[in-house]
């Protein structure tokens, strides 16, 4: 549980290093190795052959440079502090092809300060139903640069209150078993949440960002079920906590079976500090019979929502009591739609410009500083934001 000094102090640690877009990232501590530690090589001309054998052999603080290439039913549990997987000379596949280490996915991670960058985790699967790409047990881990496709559950972790996830320009679709129980990525009762610059993608029936975490920073992704998707919510903090969602693109498609996007407190609000910060977001409902865009069950807490675009009936109001500012409820004519998801004002448009400034939140600056550039990172601001919504006018006309 978490009180307001403590809210105060590491809310603010966390969002200074948020704010600018992932410029400036948290360091993650290393207190058993270095950045300077033994460097281990795998593949299939090295020594080591397989991510299995080098989890086993690392020490804290080495780093691991792996071979690009598929590496099938490679599976590992990282338990050595402060060590960084990349990948070398391309991407990584990992394969599960019915192998699971501890019977929970590919990766299971018991570890603080761990780094892993260029990996594609793909199709995990295990009894449980929720075979996962990575599960995070415990300490601290950053995500960068990869993709979580057709696995039971994209990323898990478990309900350790000292965790921390960090994910960075990654990707997550065609994640869940199916039965709106697993979904692309599942934070659970964790500290901290970071995710920035990713794209979030067709989950089977789940949800397509899920966090219990206490702190929350959903900042410049796009969060898109598109046409033939059927994710259920969009993005949900079942558990309240706070939430700091700026400048994402977040869009509901036609066949889905739940009618919200953004969903807050559904479950109850566990701590004693609840706020949702929503703001120069663009939420686009492509529901026929017409969805929810915000869904807050009634509390002690803080809603804020300031700058954002609605594209669809209805209003973020009807969630009930908070500050609502400058949000806008357009048609899709608003936007170029050059291609299905640009989401950019048309030259001329009656918002342009049409921007406040939202102000900080427990010394977290809330003004956006950067947006989603796809397929899978941000591009900083130069200057103030202009518009309302998530796109600043400064992406390129085609947007797949």
């Amino acid at each position: 549980m978490i009180n307001r000094r403590q809210l105060t102090t590491s809310g603010a640690a966390f969002g200074a290093s948020l704010w600018l877009g992932g410029y400036r990232r948290p360091v993650f501590a290393q207190p058993n190795g270095s950045p300077d530690g033994p460097l281990l090589r795998v593949g299939s001309s090295r020594t080591i052959k397989t991510i299995t054998e080098a989890a086993t052999v690392a020490r804290a603080g080495s780093t691991i440079e792996v071979d690009a290439g598929d590496y099938a039913g490679d599976v590992a549990v990282w338990e050595r502090d402060g060590v960084t997987v990349r990948a070398v000379g391309g991407r990584v596949r990992l394969l599960a092809q019915g192998a699971a280490a501890e019977g929970k996915g590919i990766w299971v991670v018991r570890a603080s300060g761990m780094r892993v960058e260029g990996f594609d985790f793909e199709g995990a699967a295990v009894p449980s139903r929720n075979g996962a790409g990575i599960r995070l047990e415990t300490g601290s881990l950053l995500v960068r640069d990869c993709r979580f496709m057709y696995n039971e559950m994209g990323l898990l972790t478990n309900n350790h209150p000292g965790t921390l996830l960090q994910v960075e320009n990654s990707e997550f679709g065609h994640n869940g078993y199916g039965d709106g129980l697993s979904h692309n990525l599942y934070a659970g009762a964790i500290a901290r949440l970071s995710v920035t610059g990713s794209y979030f993608h067709h989950a089977r029936v789940g949800h397509l960002l899920k966090s219990r975490a206490a702190v929350n920073s959903i900042a410049y992704n796009r969060l898109t079920d598109e046409l033939e998707g059927r994710a259920s919510y969009e993005l949900e903090f079942p558990d309240g906590g706070v939430a700091y969602v700026i400048g994402n693109v977040i869009q509901q498609g036609p066949l889905t079976e739940n009618p919200h996007l953004v969903s807050f407190g559904a479950e109850g609000y566990r701590g004693t500090v609840n706020a949702l910060y929503l703001v120069n977001n663009t939420l686009v409902d492509n529901k026929p019979q017409g969805g929810v865009f915000l869904r807050v069950k009634p509390g002690d807490l803080t809603v804020k929502a300031f700058n954002n675009l609605l594209a669809g009936q209805g209003s973020l109001e009807s969630a009930g009591p908070g500050v609502y500012h400058n949000n806008f409820t357009v048609d899709l004519d608003e936007f170029e739609l050059s291609t299905p998801h640009d989401y950019r004002l048309k030259r001329g448009s009656r918002l342009s410009g049409k921007v406040v400034e939202p102000g900080y939140a427990d010394a977290v600056n809330l003004l956006a500083q950067a947006q989603y550039l796809h397929p899978r990172s941000t591009q900083a601001l130069v200057g103030k934001p202009h518009n309302p919504g998530a796109v600043q006018n400064l992406l390129p006309a085609a947007q797949p």
